[in-house]
């Protein structure tokens, strides 16, 4: 059930939100009705899937309330571990496989598990909470909040990651607590901006990317279709993710839930360190002080705090995805970000202009790696875009030129979001929008979230 689809968005959303409000001034009941209705939508997807969410939620709240009946660090620390081989036998097992079956030669079936929705995100959560708790920074919570803050429906399934302390404190908070109308107002157009986002942008750019890099993977294909490929998808991606975390954030202010903002412009970014403080703002914050901060401590040596960056931004890459690909691509970026660091240490920073430029052309040739699903796709794409293939034209200009153009010009969705107010001439404006967006919805096919694969 995607939100971009007629089922959620008039299906589940409505009775959602109507039993919500109905129970606004019963707290339990409306947070186990939500509750309910969160596991009713990750059931949606595959039912055989719940008992797996149910069972993690119940064994690391399990686990925290050992941890307070004992007061033993090692409780904490097993379930932490118990997460990690979890998310690797789903996630990584047939990687690891393979990796091994080639290193000895050994030709053998590898083993394929389904890969549940959302397991890396609500993995995540586990061990942000976990983590915390053995740092002293979280406090004991029911079974049914702590349940609450893994199984949220909004960012269950891509995020944003989100902090127990950012949330699970507004459970007790009423929906109809001072400023519901603003809430409402900026719930509503964040949606309907993340929806745009999607269907008008990333649905579109993905119709010219996916055919380029489905061909790759059969044999050569045209220099036009190469750098189309290349420079599609660094857009496509960037507003599929961030019209999905649009959607949920404005999602949880309909229920009176305030989610950190996940995207702020990373495309006029001046460095890469500055692109990645902007790109999955969340992401970014989790691997700086779950991973960076332990690997390098904290007064770390030019030499750690460079080694912990690069393993951190590796780990990074292999978390998006069990293949080379993914590995090389996190590497690169880690690679890229220690030359900037110890280019700080030492030189001046460059014009703007000219650090923009760079980075957008290292980030676009990268993503190469990030979209390929084989080294073979790859190597066929950069070398079809020098010249190792039949010349071509390039396709779908007009959608990159306008996406380009939104990307670098346009204001944040946080920025609308913000300004503005339920005043009545948006009504008939969002109204005339959300019409021409049903009518997309209803002629064209619908692509699935990017980071539904992760």
């Amino acid at each position: 059930m995607l939100f971009s689809s007629f089922e959620f968005i008039f299906g589940f959303l409505p009775v959602a939100l109507a039993g919500y409000w109905l129970l606004a001034e019963r707290a339990a009941a409306r947070l186990w009705f939500l509750l309910a209705a969160s596991l009713l939508f990750y059931s949606y997807w595959d039912w055989r899937f719940t008992p797996l969410l149910i069972g993690s939620i119940a064994a690391n709240w399990a686990a925290a309330e050992g941890f307070f009946a004992w007061h033993r660090r090692f409780i904490l620390i097993a379930a932490v571990t118990a997460n990690l081989i979890c998310l690797g036998i789903f996630k990584y097992l047939g990687f690891f496989e393979s990796v091994i079956f080639d290193a000895i030669d050994w030709q053998a079936a590898v083993t394929r598990l389904a890969l549940p929705l959302g397991i890396s995100f609500f993995t995540f959560h586990h061990i942000i909470y976990l983590v915390d708790l053995m740092r002293g920074r979280a406090p004991r919570y029911s079974f049914r909040d702590y349940a609450l803050y893994i199984a949220l429906f909004p960012q269950i399934l891509a995020g944003p990651l989100v902090r127990h302390r950012e949330i699970v404190p507004q459970f007790r908070q009423s929906p109809l607590r001072a400023g519901w109308d603003e809430r409402l107002a900026s719930g509503i157009a964040l949606f309907l901006i993340g929806l745009a986002k999607k269907i008008f942008l990333a649905d579109a750019l993905a119709a010219n990317c996916d055919p380029i890099y489905a061909n790759a993977a059969t044999g050569p294909i045209s220099i036009g279709d190469a750098w189309t490929g290349i420079f599609t998808f660094p857009l496509q991606i960037y507003f599929d993710f961030s019209g999905y975390s649009d959607m949920a954030i404005g999602l949880a202010l309909l229920f009176g839930f305030s989610l950190p903002y996940n995207f702020s412009v990373p495309y006029r970014s001046a460095s890469l360190h500055q692109l990645w403080r902007r790109w999955n703002m969340t992401l970014s914050r989790f691997l700086r002080d779950y991973l960076l901060v332990p690997l390098a401590g904290h007064r770390p040596g030019p030499s750690r705090h460079i080694w912990a960056l690069f393993v951190t931004m590796a780990l990074a890459g292999l978390w998006h995805g069990a293949g080379w690909t993914f590995i090389i691509w996190g590497a690169l970026n880690g690679a890229v970000l220690c030359i900037e660091v110890l280019w700080r240490w030492r030189l001046p920073s460059p014009p703007s202009f000219i650090g923009w430029a760079l980075t957008m052309a290292f980030w676009v040739l990268a993503s190469v790696f990030f979209r390929s699903p084989s080294m073979h796709v790859v190597e066929t794409m950069y070398s079809s875009a020098v010249g190792a293939a039949a010349a071509g034209p390039m396709s779908g200009l007009n959608t990159i030129a306008l996406a380009a153009a939104v990307a670098l010009i346009g204001p944040s969705s946080q920025v609308v979001a913000e300004r503005l107010k339920p005043w009545r001439w948006l009504a008939p404006l969002g109204a005339a929008v959300t019409v021409a967006m049903l009518l997309k919805l209803n002629d064209g096919p619908a692509y699935e979230f990017i980071y539904f694969h992760f």
